[in-house]
């Protein structure tokens, strides 16, 4: 550790291998807690590299209980986190849409650490109960096109860091992992970012994986589309930023994202977006996340068109219906 340590406070690089191997020692108990903190710190400071995440990545999915949903081809929709700005659950609200237009879903969460309802907060309110059994999963996956991993049931290599990164109370480079490491490594992934410098390494990280995805921002620092500003989009075939009004949507207000100041209040908008009684901000978030999700799928599609798809799984009952089966199979 005092090589590595060195080494990284002169700016070197380190290779994927080493970064593998890095955390691999970490999870084996070979370092103490000053160590690793003194790890975080510098990676924070000086800001990770595409093949040391890479390698951080390949060692989490070594330890990781493995689900093989592959035949499915299933997308994850997912933020980082870390925006601060206390919306709703916009990317768990988008996942029901995009099921109940068809597609299969396989979200991978966790409990909030810096809004009021995480993903995981949002499917306990519902009495969901996690599992990482496989066959629980493919059975929710056959009956309603979603299936819901909850992170800490699937990384259990996580846990050794878990109480250095609460007394750090900082963010680290662990919460850059947290949307790539995925226990089914799905086919497709919309992944929204807090800023433009996350959106280049996420991107760069995704092609290296080899996987189809969409990274979105909000220009005003959401990491979801939130319809409040422009927002910049990258996938593996194009690169934009859109205006609202360039989808035929109006631009809103950023309170009216608010999330709710309790995880009640918050499952309590989910359910009024998903039964279509939510406020028009609340609303088209949600189907505009929905849409991308939907042509990273299929990116032959235009976006209007697949905007439409998301519209019409809300609007016809089949988004409220997918989350009522869901709630059915797995609580």
């Amino acid at each position: 550790m005092k090589q590595l340590l060195s080494r990284l406070f002169n700016h070197e690089e380190l290779s994927r291998e080493e970064a593998k191997q890095l955390l691999l020692d970490i999870v084996d108990g070979k370092f103490n807690n000053t160590q690793i903190a003194s790890l975080l710190t510098v990676f924070q400071m000086r800001g990770i590299k595409v093949d040391e995440l890479l390698g951080l990545r390949d060692a989490l999915l070594t330890t990781r209980i493995p689900i093989n949903l592959d035949e499915y081809k299933p997308i994850d929709i997912v933020g980082t986190g870390g925006d601060g700005k206390n919306t709703f659950n916009i990317s768990t609200c988008a996942c029901f849409v995009v099921a109940g237009a068809g597609y299969r879903v396989a979200k991978h969460g966790n409990f909030a650490a810096t809004s009021v309802s995480g993903a995981s907060n949002v499917m306990q309110q519902h009495g969901v109960v996690f599992t990482n059994d496989e066959g629980k999963l493919r059975r929710s996956m056959e009956g309603c096109n979603m299936v819901y991993m909850h992170a800490q049931l699937f990384n259990p290599a996580m846990k050794c860091v878990g109480p250095i990164r609460k007394e750090l109370q900082v963010r680290t480079i662990f919460n850059l992992l947290g949307p790539l490491i995925n226990p089914c490594l799905p086919a497709y992934q919309l992944l929204g970012v807090a800023d433009l410098q996350q959106m280049r390494l996420y991107t760069n990280v995704l092609q290296k994986m080899g996987v189809r995805f969409s990274v979105v921002n909000s220009l005003d620092g959401y990491d979801e589309i939130s319809l409040t500003n422009e927002f910049k989009v990258m996938s593996n075939s194009y690169e934009r930023i859109y205006q609202p009004k360039d989808l035929g949507l109006e631009m809103h207000r950023q309170t009216e994202l608010y999330g709710g100041a309790t995880p009640e209040e918050a499952a309590q908008i989910f359910d009024n977006v998903l039964a279509n009684k939510a406020t028009k901000a609340q609303t088209n978030c949600v189907l505009i996340n929905a849409a991308f999700a939907i042509q990273t799928i299929e990116p032959e599609r235009p976006i209007e068109e697949c905007v439409a798809l998301a519209k019409e799984s809300l609007e016809s009952g089949k988004a409220l219906k997918t989350f009522m089966k869901f709630i059915e199979l797995n609580s």
